[in-house]
């Protein structure tokens, strides 16, 4: 079955102040829509092609040499943001709790580090890509990502993910990356980065 995009589980408007509806309408509608048609453009006619996106980019390697570069750009775009649009909420921020909690004070010293991080991996991060929260099979591990990379590519399971294209935030801060990241934290689901967690341990 190809690829499609998940319904945004809150109205565009939900998380105003902090992200904007019309960023969130040409967001979701538009921008991956199109990594959605783009991945299913290179997959069809394969054997990947009904795989779950997750498992095709895990075995991203498997793929013939011509279809790696545009699955890992556009069924990273999907992957990423399916997760994205779930890590939001209108009833988020505040902090984690809970065994996720623990595993925060025990790899970063504490929600705030974590925090500063994952902040600076956003802004420093050159270009397009993403800022990562990720469960890497023994701890939690925090890093930035180029373009659509997944961390599904190093065998990681991604917890929490913001989106440091200029498209999920231009409209309302223009160049102001680091403002959008200082009100990102403001929408974050934790509740549901915490059912990531529990997964990903098993």
């Amino acid at each position: 079955m190809a690829f499609t995009v998940p319904d945004l589980p809150y109205p565009y408007e939900a998380l105003e102040p902090h992200i904007d509806a019309e960023t969130m309408r040409i967001h979701h509608d538009k921008h991956h829509q199109a990594y959605v048609d783009n991945a299913n453009k290179a997959l069809e006619g394969t054997e990947w092609a009904d795989r779950d996106v997750e498992d095709v980019l895990r075995d991203l390697s498997a793929l013939p040499a011509d279809k790696q570069t545009p699955v890992r750009n556009n069924a990273g775009g999907h992957a990423n943001h399916s997760l994205f649009w779930t890590v939001m909420s209108p009833d988020g921020g505040g902090t984690p709790s809970g065994d996720l909690a623990g595993a925060i004070d025990q790899a970063f010293g504490g929600y705030d580090t974590l925090k500063e991080t994952m902040t600076q991996n956003g802004i420093t991060r050159f270009g397009s890509g993403w800022s990562w929260l990720v469960w890497n099979g023994s701890a939690l591990e925090a890093y930035s990502t180029a373009n659509q990379d997944s961390p599904l590519l190093e065998g990681h399971t991604p917890l929490l993910g913001v989106d440091v294209w200029e498209h999920a935030y231009y409209l309302r801060y223009q160049n102001r990356r680091p403002d959008y990241l200082a009100a990102w934290w403001n929408v974050v689901a934790w509740d549901e980065v915490a059912l990531r967690y529990g997964r990903a341990r098993g």
